[in-house]
């Protein structure tokens, strides 16, 4: 349904360092810039970009937003979650951790505020 999930940063090269981190400690690989500037990351099938805003105004999170993105393993969640914390971003709601249905899962906010989740997939 989705071809990608576009973001804005208000420093890409901050961006860079935690989503390089994040998405490494997943398995995935370094973003990379296109010729317009912008972080791509692709992993697991799904394509996140991230972009200073095109209209000149700062770049603002999303209130009630949420970006999910998939874990193979519990151990997988925890890195990802360490390497956000370590690489500027910020624990938010609970410490990782399995939920009734099964699902295991962490919540950090990058450096520009976004709200992202690694998640397993569910067990139950």
């Amino acid at each position: 349904m989705f071809t990608h999930i576009m973001i804005g940063s208000n420093d890409l090269e901050r961006s860079k360092v935690f989503y390089d981190a994040t998405f490494t400690a997943l398995g995935g690989k370094l973003g990379k810039r296109d010729g317009r500037g912008r972080l791509i990351y692709e992993h697991e099938g799904g394509r996140l970009m991230i972009t200073e805003p095109i209209d000149g105004n700062p770049a603002t999170a999303a209130n009630g937003g949420t970006i999910g993105i998939a874990a193979t393993s519990q151990d997988k969640v925890r890195a990802w979650h360490e390497a956000g914390t370590t690489h500027g971003g910020t624990s938010i709601e609970t410490p990782p951790c399995e939920r009734p249905n099964g699902v295991f899962v962490a919540y950090l906010r990058d450096p520009d505020g976004n709200k992202l989740t690694a998640r397993t997939k569910a067990t139950r």
